[in-house]
């Protein structure tokens, strides 16, 4: 789960939580929140259609915008809508917490029409205004569970009080909520899973709780530190496993 950071540095250089490329990819979309963690209110979705060939944004596009929110249209769908810049931003009034999903179709570019392009994207709307742990909160209960607390209190008092923190968590929720609704849901569905989980949170929480005893002052502490953690959970969740699975077979061999 800490991985982005090394898998994803193109992100760094943008404030999208998400750039992928259409279900036919013709153009790649940007996809932005104004706030960046949004919470029940006025949320405003910044949407960027950007050539992939140039990695600039194209003008003229022709596109429908949908959110919804378990399967029931919350906003939408638009009326087809011309964007002569292609940059939009959509303001939707949201009045609870939860996650939603948007769905962005286009069939223009340059004022001629094309088949039905696709992109789809998950976003979750927290309660305090911060980016909820879907699989903590479904692991432990609650958001009001202490080790969701643990990790609420780390990524906003620790993480994003640097640069490289927030640049981390920007790379890190495009990554996580790609997959993470789809374990919540998992976990309410099969109660074996979700104890599963939370043997399996455990060593990522107990390395994380190092950044609340130590002083952190820098970007470069940020990122010693950072990196320090992320080695230390591939040390516990594959290298050691690794090595226990690698010996086991060895002597059952002999």
């Amino acid at each position: 789960m800490l991985l982005p950071l090394l898998m994803y540095p193109a992100f760094a250089q943008t404030d999208y939580f998400q750039v992928s490329p259409s279900d036919i990819g013709t153009l790649n979309v940007g996809i932005a929140t104004i706030p960046e963690n949004p919470s029940p209110g006025i949320v405003k979705f910044k949407i960027d259609f950007i050539n992939p060939k140039t990695d600039k944004i194209q003008e003229h596009i022709d596109y429908k915008f949908t959110l919804q929110k378990e399967g029931k249209n919350i906003f939408g769908p638009t009326p087809l809508i011309h964007t002569s810049i292609g940059s939009v931003t959509i303001p939707v009034e949201i009045v609870e917490s939860g996650n939603y999903f948007g769905l962005i179709e286009f069939e223009g570019i340059l004022f001629q029409p094309i088949p039905v392009e696709r992109i789809t994207f998950s976003i979750p709307i927290a309660e305090d205004g911060g980016g909820g742990c879907l699989i903590a909160t479904a692991t432990f209960g609650s958001e009001l569970a202490p080790q969701v607390q643990q990790l609420r209190e780390i990524r906003d008092n620790v993480v994003l009080n640097t640069k490289s923190g927030v640049t981390f968590m920007t790379a890190f929720n495009q990554f996580y909520y790609s997959f993470s609704p789809a374990i919540a849901d998992f976990e309410r569905e099969n109660v074996v899973f979700k104890e599963s989980m939370k043997v399996i949170l455990t060593p990522l929480l107990t390395s994380l709780s190092i950044l609340n005893h130590v002083d952190i002052d820098s970007e470069e502490e940020m990122l010693v530190y950072g990196i320090g953690i992320i080695m230390l959970n591939i040390g516990m969740y594959f290298t050691i496993p690794a090595i226990t699975i690698t010996k086991w077979y060895k002597l059952r061999i002999k």
